[in-house]
This record gives structure tokens, sequence and C-alpha cells, in this order.
């Protein structure tokens, strides 16, 4: 069995990973890098296996580091099957419709506005290059054995974080070999706890949180202070929220706030993202996935106003008085987010509240670090609103979660490979699984290959 690392090394983004043995080839997840720019460059060249050698894909989750290059993949020439659960199946038919349009929308407003320097400017993918790969789905069940292409057998474990998310234990010629994907927290408000696992020959490990610990203090009660101080004052609070997971963590906590009597009582709250209020219908469908009742869903779904036409996002942003406006999307790379933070931004009454992990390079990276100005549309926006970080609404486990849940491990894996991790974020956990446990870990590079 050989293992090929296409992406996810050196980077949070880009999980890509290429498993032949045989005269089989698989793909493990196939996502968009996002970030520096020549990150999103990788995004514009084909792969280094052609498409239409692959025999199948198996996802780990629908979000788009993970899912969003399959509308190219097919359009290179790949006609396997896409095999993830059946909520990673419902999400990525919001995700992958919604990138696509998205990135039809800023080619279309690039060239209207003429500020993009290709002529003329082109989107990724279409909606058409999403809707073809969407034919090419297949769900499978938890914990259910299933073979995606000859020689191989495969099973998804669930991995807590979003709905649908799921590790993916690959056999093939007696060797078995583990991909976390995104591991959840053990202790999240919403989510269930990531499956515990036996074993493994190897383990391909996420390390986003790889050298830091999440925050401890309630996430509620810090988001009803930020609230509370920032309405006390006049301003708005705009919040770049990921579509999928952490807006319906943000409603989930505003409605448990709003409860309590800790936010203002006629403060309103807009949720600006269709497919964000599509994903919280969801959440009813898919109850037996996470630990919030159907009268906790119904609640979720009463706390906002959703929005739904563009015409009423610009409506928003014409209002004076004190509001919250959750917008994709959650590291203010594109989405309806980027018109409020154009309004928003250079008013310091406002506050900009960041709520996730903001990868190097993005527009929220550059926020949480301080910049004084943005560049969006092509323009530079002055930052004079607070910018706040609530650090514990993150969905993906921290290094002390991650060494805990490989602590149920009854076997070491034989060898540990680390990914979807920024460089520093990936060596921390390296030396902190080495110290507490005595393994091994390898920090691969990109394109880098391993027999196993």
């Amino acid at each position: 069995m050989q293992l090929t690392f296409l992406g996810a090394t050196g980077t949070v983004t880009g999980s890509r990973y290429l498993v032949h043995e045989g005269d089989t080839r698989l793909l493990v997840d196939c996502g968009l890098f996002q970030g520096y720019k020549q990150l999103r460059l990788r995004n514009w060249a084909p792969l280094p296996v052609a498409a239409s050698s692959l025999d199948a894909v198996v996802l780990t989750h629908a979000h788009i580091d993970h899912s969003g290059y399959l509308p190219l993949l097919v359009r290179q020439g790949f006609r396997g099957r896409i095999l993830c659960t059946e909520a990673t199946l419902e999400l990525c038919k919001l995700l992958l419709r919604d990138s696509a349009h998205l990135q039809e929308e800023e080619a279309e407003y690039a060239n209207r506005h003429g500020f993009s320097r290709h002529h003329p400017a082109l989107p990724l993918y279409t909606v058409g290059d999403a809707e073809a790969a969407l034919r090419q789905f297949e769900p499978r069940p938890f914990d259910a054995p299933f073979v995606p292409a000859p020689g191989f057998s495969a099973r998804f474990l669930p991995a807590g974080h979003i709905l649908g998310a799921a590790m993916v234990e690959l056999e093939a010629g007696g060797r078995r070999i583990l991909f976390s994907g995104d591991l959840g927290r053990p202790h999240d408000p919403i989510m269930q706890a990531p499956a515990t696992v036996k074993d493994t020959d190897t383990l391909v490990l996420e390390s986003t949180y790889g050298d830091r610990l999440h925050e401890t203090e309630d996430a509620g009660a810090l988001l009803a202070r930020v609230i509370t101080r920032t309405a006390a004052r006049g301003g708005v609070v705009v919040i770049p929220a990921f579509a999928v997971a952490r807006a319906q963590a943000m409603l989930y906590h505003l409605g448990v706030q709003k409860a309590k009597g800790a936010l203002p009582r006629l403060m309103p709250v807009y949720l600006d993202s269709p497919m964000a209020a599509d994903v919280t219908d969801l959440y009813v469908r898919f109850h037996a996935q996470h630990r919030l009742t159907v009268a906790q869903c119904s609640e979720m779904c009463r706390v906002a106003h959703f929005v739904n036409s563009p015409e009423e996002s610009r409506r928003i942003d014409e209002q004076a008085f004190p509001m919250v406006i959750v917008a994709a999307s959650g590291m203010a790379t594109g989405g309806r987010v980027l018109h409020h933070l154009k309004r928003f931004a250079p008013d310091p009454r406002c506050t900009i509240l960041l709520t996730g992990f903001q990868a190097g390079g993005t527009r929220g990276a550059a926020l949480q670090a301080g910049a004084k100005e943005i560049k969006i549309h092509g323009n530079f926006v002055p930052v004079r609103a607070e910018v706040a970080t609530i650090g514990n609404l993150s969905a993906h486990a921290d290094y002390a979660e991650i060494i805990e849940w490989l602590r149920t491990f009854e076997r070491p894996p034989g060898r540990v490979f680390l990914t979807h991790g920024e460089p520093a974020a990936a060596d921390a956990l390296r030396v902190r699984i080495r110290d507490a446990l005595g393994w091994d870990c390898t920090v691969p590079d990109f394109l880098g290959s391993v027999s196993l």
C-alpha cells in the first residue's frame, strides 16, 4: 500500500490523500486549498495523478477544504463513485452548489467592476460542474463495512466535528490505515464525541490545534459580553461563521443567552446565509448525531431572522441600530460577510467577532493579527472596529483532547502521520505525542509518498 500526500501538509486546507494498492487508486478527501495565494493557486493546477485513473473517492466530511475540489476532479475526467455518510451527502449538496455559485458571482462581480488582473475573470468551477459531481455521490452508513474499489474494504466511524463527519478506515492487503478527518471534541455542547478506536497499522491524524488549548470559560458568556458592550456604544456585531456547524453553534449560544436575559431583549439577530438556514434544518433530520433535543433545534431556528435574498442582505447594512449579523464565511474569504465588513469595519462602535481557526493568508487571520486595513473586492477597507475572538467554539479537538483520544488505543499504530495543521502546530503535536505516549510521528511533506 502506497500513501501520497496531495494536500493538507504545512496547511490546514486542501485535504487530499492518494492510497494506491496494486492496480487500485483511492482518493481520501478532495478539498480546496484556502489562505495564502501560493496555496490557492494549487486549486487551478491539475492533480499530480490523472483524475480518470482514480477508482473512487472517500470523503471524511463535507467542509469545502475536504470536498471542494470534487467538481474540478469530475470535470477533469473522474468517473468513479464518491462515497460518504448520508449527512455528508446532504451537506455537500448545499456546500458544493454554494461554492460554485459564489465563484460564479465573484467572477461576474470582478468583471463588472474591473478589479481582476484576469480578463475575463473566470470561476474555478461552475454550478453545472458541482451538479455533475453530486450525481456521482453514494452514501454509506456509519460502522458498516463497504467496498469502495476492488481490493479495499472501508468503514466510516463517527468523528464528531460536524453532521456526518467520519473517520475513514481502509483495509487492503492485510493492512489497515485510519484517516481521522477533522476530529471533534469529547464534550462539545452540540456534537457527539468521536468514536474510540482499538488499533490500526497506520494513522493519519489532523493537527489543526496541535499547539494550543481551547479556553475553558463558557463560550456563551463570552459571546454575551461582546454583544452587550458593543450594543452599549450603539454598534453592530459582525460574526463571520462557517455555514456548517459554526453558524448553528452561534444560534444555539445566542438562544441560551437570550433565555437567560444576558442579551439586550430587543436586539435583532440576522443569519445572513441561506445555506446556513438549510443546514440548521438538517439538525432536526439527523438528530441522532448530536446532543440537542428537537425542542432545542427549534429554538435555534427561532433565535434569528433568516435572510434569504441579496436585496434583504443589503438592506441590513442600511440600518443604524445595534444588531448581530452572522454571515458566511468563517475566515472572511468570500460570501455575504464581505459586504458587511466593508460597511461596518471602519466604524469604531462596531465589533468583528471571530469564532474559529483563521488559516494563514485569510482576511480572518489578518484581522486577528491586528491589521489596520483589509482588502475586499480590490479596495482597502480601514479596520477601526473592535476585533474580538472567542477561542473555545472550535469543532476541532485541541492537543490535550487529541492525546486523550489517542490513549483509547489498545495498541499504538505502527506509523502516525500528522497533517491538516500549520507547521508550528503539527510539529508541536508531534513532540507532545512523543512525550506523552512514546509514539514516533512524522509530519509529511507536500507530495511526499510512503510505502506502508
